[in-house]
């Protein structure tokens, strides 16, 4: 799994007038290449009078799979340039429908490699690009003698305090960035004086968003 990469979260529309066509950009993030081809016939069907349903959609850990079609558009002017956006905000794992409805002019190659691009980064920004972050769960049995200096040590290193509980003990559950496990587990142990009342649960991403975060399911 990647420490981290960008996405979307959700399903969004943008859209651009250019010399009277309508370019309407409809995004989503994708599961399997088989969620894109679903979502792009479900667009071919909702505008099914448009004069162009133009795609693209890389997915994979490292885009393995980039997919692209023009739709009867010139070769080279739409489903490329919409791609490219994709490549260009390193977004992974998405799909990006871009319809257009003709206005009577014609674009010529060059506009319509500027419009096919202008509508899929405005379909992006409707979306919003996050990056994923992945980490690993923990919780975290402490007595209360030593409550105070772990959780000095987690907000001291950045790591994310979800929930604290009080009983006979302080239980915490934190997320740690994958990639600092094993000092923080390192860090642990030093508090504990070797002791491990501590036990990984798993990893999740998590994405920051107007200063505060949210885990994704798995």
């Amino acid at each position: 799994m990647l420490n981290q990469y960008k996405t979307i979260l959700r399903e969004a529309e943008g859209e651009i007038i250019e010399k009277k066509s309508r370019f309407i950009a409809t995004v989503r993030p994708i599961k399997s290449e088989d969620e894109a081809k679903q979502f792009i016939e479900e667009m071919k069907k909702k505008y099914w009078n448009a004069t162009h349903n133009v795609f693209a959609y890389q997915f994979g850990e490292h885009n393995e799979l980039q997919r692209f079609s023009d739709d009867g558009e010139p070769q080279g002017t739409a489903g490329m340039p919409v791609l490219n956006v994709l490549k260009g905000e390193e977004v992974k794992n998405t799909v990006i429908v871009v319809t257009r409805y003709f206005g009577g002019t014609l674009l010529g190659t060059g506009g319509l490699v500027r419009a096919y691009g202008r509508a899929a980064k405005e379909g992006l920004l409707a979306a919003g690009i996050v990056e994923l972050i992945l980490y690993a769960r923990y919780e975290i049995i402490a007595e209360y003698t030593e409550s105070g200096k772990v959780q000095y040590e987690i907000m001291q290193e950045g790591h994310v305090l979800f929930d604290t509980q009080y009983s006979d003990k302080v239980v915490y559950t934190v997320f740690v960035k994958a990639e600092e496990t094993n000092a923080f587990e390192k860090k642990m142990l030093d508090i504990f004086r070797g002791n491990a009342p501590f036990k990984k649960q798993g990893e999740q991403y998590g994405a920051w968003q107007e200063g505060e975060i949210s885990f994704l399911e798995k």
